[in-house]
């Protein structure tokens, strides 16, 4: 079961990559959209809803079997914040870009409430939230930016 969690937490063992863990997990979240994004909305952010509670459970669990608070090799947090951050980007190189990279950067900047969340929400729930806002955060911004500039 331990190994079912890891590679759960882990985004697919992409926590386990060298340099900047986060930035593998984000680019899993990519590659799930690619499977994910064709689904109609509904469906889709029950997928997202459904990952979002396994991954709560596994990134606690892997916190006890690595022995650590919030280990940077679990990366599910990345991976349900991306897929949050693409919720209905069209399938173009430059909207999924955009939402990649405004992810990674609100991910690692943690604009109030994320910061908070990140430092007093402790377990699985605080690995998750903060990226989960750093997510929303992507999501409004680059929906504003497909309305008004046509990105």
């Amino acid at each position: 079961m331990d190994r079912l969690i890891m590679f759960i937490a882990t985004g697919a063992y992409s926590g386990y990559l060298p340099k900047a863990p986060g930035t593998w997990g984000s680019a899993v979240g990519v590659l799930l959209w690619l499977g994910l994004g064709r689904l109609a909305l509904a469906p889709y952010l029950g997928g997202v809803a459904v990952l979002l509670l396994i991954g709560t459970l596994c990134a606690g669990s892997a916190e006890k079997i690595v022995d650590r608070s919030d280990p940077g090799l679990v990366v599910i947090d990345e991976v349900v914040g991306q897929l949050i951050a693409l919720t209905m980007v069209p399938a173009r190189p430059l909207p999924v870009l955009a939402a990649f990279l405004l992810f990674r950067l609100l991910d690692i900047l943690k604009p109030f409430p994320a910061g908070w969340l990140d430092r007093h929400i402790h377990g699985g729930l605080g690995i998750m939230l903060d990226d989960v806002v750093a997510g929303l955060y992507a999501l409004l911004i680059l929906q504003a930016g497909l309305r008004f500039f046509a990105l």
